[in-house]
């Protein structure tokens, strides 16, 4: 069985990820994609990070499941290669194992092995909350800052998702199951779903 986790930034979406992981004894694969890329290319986690987690190129004409259209421009093919790494790598890690997966248009990359798809949002007091929780102490973003800086990372993983696949992010025809997590705990939610996907399996 293979679950992928769409979320808005601080929602809880991958934190949810991790403790279904654990509650099923699944796999969980998030940032060891971004490990498993720089491996293949011998590029830095850091690098790769900036690439595949902001707004793509629009320039850059790519899309799943179609011939990567040639390119001469050295940077461009670089990050031909990395978006390249980054379909391969999802799709070993889905024929594996019982897997999760967060982001990365996995839902979409994995659309011939009918994944689970869920998608976690939240309403903006929520996601600043937990932010803050997370946040370095040294952290001086007033509130105001704060959903900015969630709404700028919400709206390069739209783009990021839409560049991917010609559907819209977060809608919800594009999902088998949306969560709030506004105000709630994300434990037990994890706990809920957890119980219901195992009289699925």
């Amino acid at each position: 069985m293979i679950i992928t986790i769409g979320r808005e930034f601080g929602s809880g979406g991958r934190e949810l990820g991790r403790r279904l992981s654990e509650n099923l004894g699944f796999a969980y694969y998030d940032k060891e994609i971004i490990t498993g890329i720089a491996e293949r290319t011998n590029l830095s986690e850091e690098y790769v990070h900036q690439i595949v987690e902001h707004k793509p190129l629009i320039s850059y004409p790519i899309h799943i499941g179609r011939s990567f259209y040639p390119v001469q421009d050295p940077i461009m093919k670089q990050n031909q290669e990395i978006y390249s790494e980054q379909h391969k790598i999802i799709k070993e890690m889905a024929e594996k194992s019982d897997c999760i997966i967060v982001g990365r248009c996995a839902d979409y990359i994995l659309k011939d092995m009918n994944p689970f798809k869920i998608f976690v949002y939240a309403d903006m007091p929520s996601k600043i909350e937990r932010c803050r929780k997370k946040a370095p102490e040294n952290e001086k973003l007033s509130d105001k800052e704060m959903a900015q800086e969630i709404k700028k990372i919400d709206k390069h993983r739209a783009k990021y998702y839409s560049f991917y696949t010609d559907l819209e992010w977060g809608a919800r025809i594009n999902y088998d199951l949306m969560i709030n997590t506004s105000g709630k705990d994300i434990r037990k939610i994890a706990s809920f779903l957890t119980s219901i996907i195992k009289e699925k399996i």
